[in-house]
């Protein structure tokens, strides 16, 4: 008979895949696979056909639609260059605290999830339960898309959806959209002292930054909506985080590469802003190209996330609501795969244990009690299923 591990057995053990998203995670996925098996679960692969990577989902219970879905991540933010006080990839129990890459964001979570699962398959469901896990979600969400897809084609579809990102436990309702563009300036090169003749990627790109600039002043000041009042902050924001570029000092720049991200408000549209954007980088191109023709910019899209949206009488808030008490109004500015799960049908909901204001740091942590709440909103939800 296989073993039943605890929900700390598995975090300890998810742990210690180091699934960076920059690396593999399938040595996390055979490992689930294979425990869900030695139970009698089977379950199910996406996988990327350009890196190795693999999304994993499962289903327990009748074989109909409707299932409770728990959505959760497998890979994890760099630890390079973090002040660690212990060995990253390893959970250490510590002054009430779980410490170890993950075990906030959202491997935590994952744990419980898994618990659950092989809970309800043990215990018998009269409701389905199902298990989704993705990949790259820390660098745009990019892995749940095609594994919802998957998913509709293999299994009956689930119904509400609980996205287990840190929230105190709390019922998350709505957050903000987000898109990134990959920005590249490509000037014309003379010597400073003719600069006129040239083209400076730099100086270019300072025209669309100072347009970001601009927008979040503009944004700021515009009376919010009702929708948008409810966030931190309640407006769109445009940020640029990251630039490099230039030859020489007496050298106009040839190019210049930056990031535009927004985090968009629910209620606005990202094709929208896409728009703005892409109307104003047009407009710098043309005035480069007045100079010199060989002048451009060039844009690509790095991720893009939908908003979660909230829902009027939502299936996955009112069920998270039961199961919590917690019938207060919650939205975070951070962006999560519940906004993808929505726009493929589900009704979706933020609920997780830990705090994200750990997620990503040195010493990450989840408190003992964090993981404990969530162990008992596990049991409590398994119990639900079996009643229903």
């Amino acid at each position: 008979m296989a073993d039943v591990l605890s929900a700390r057995a598995i975090l300890d053990r998810l742990v210690e895949f180091p699934t960076v998203s920059r690396d593999t995670n399938l040595p996390l996925v055979d490992w689930v696979e294979d425990y869900l098996a030695s139970h009698g679960i089977k379950a199910h692969r996406y996988v990327d056909p350009d890196q190795p990577k693999a999304a994993l989902f499962a289903h327990v219970g009748p074989l109909v639609e409707g299932a409770v879905v728990l959505s959760g991540h497998t890979d994890v933010v760099p630890v390079d260059g973090q002040p660690w006080d212990t060995d990253p990839f390893s959970v250490v129990e510590r002054d009430g605290k779980l410490f170890g890459r993950g075990t906030c964001d959202m491997k935590g979570f994952d744990a419980i999830a898994i618990w659950g699962l092989v809970e309800a398959h043990r215990r018998g469901v009269a409701r389905p339960l199902q298990l989704a896990l993705s990949f790259d979600e820390e660098i745009g969400c990019t892995g749940a898309p095609p594994m919802i897809e998957a998913m509709q084609k293999v299994l009956p579809k689930g119904s509400a959806v609980i996205v287990g990102e840190p929230s105190t436990m709390q019922a998350v309702t709505g957050h903000k959209g987000g898109q990134g563009f990959n920005t590249h300036v490509i000037g014309f090169e003379v010597h400073s002292s003719l600069m006129h003749t040239g083209v400076n990627a730099i100086m270019s790109a300072a025209r669309l930054i100072e347009w970001a600039n601009a927008t979040n002043a503009a944004n700021q000041a515009a009376e919010p909506t009702a929708l948008a009042a409810m966030f931190d902050p309640p407006w769109t924001t445009v940020h640029v985080g990251m630039i490099e570029g230039g030859t020489a000092h007496n050298i106009t720049a040839k190019d210049c590469r930056f990031s535009m991200d927004f985090r968009a408000v629910a209620g606005e549209s990202l094709s929208d802003w896409r728009a703005r954007y892409l109307a104003e980088v047009r407009a710098v191109e043309a005035d480069m190209q007045a100079v010199h023709p060989e002048a451009r910019i060039e844009i690509s899209e790095r991720f893009s996330v939908p908003a979660l949206e909230p829902e009027q009488d939502g299936e996955a808030e009112t069920l998270v609501r039961a199961l919590t008490g917690d019938n207060a109004r919650h939205v975070v500015s951070y962006g999560t795969e519940a906004g993808q799960f929505q726009d493929a049908g589900y009704s979706a909901v933020v609920c997780g244990p830990g705090d994200i204001a750990q997620a990503h740091q040195p010493n990450e942590f989840m408190t003992v009690a964090q993981f404990e709440a969530g162990q008992a909103f596990m049991d409590r939800l398994v119990s639900r299923l079996q009643d229903r």
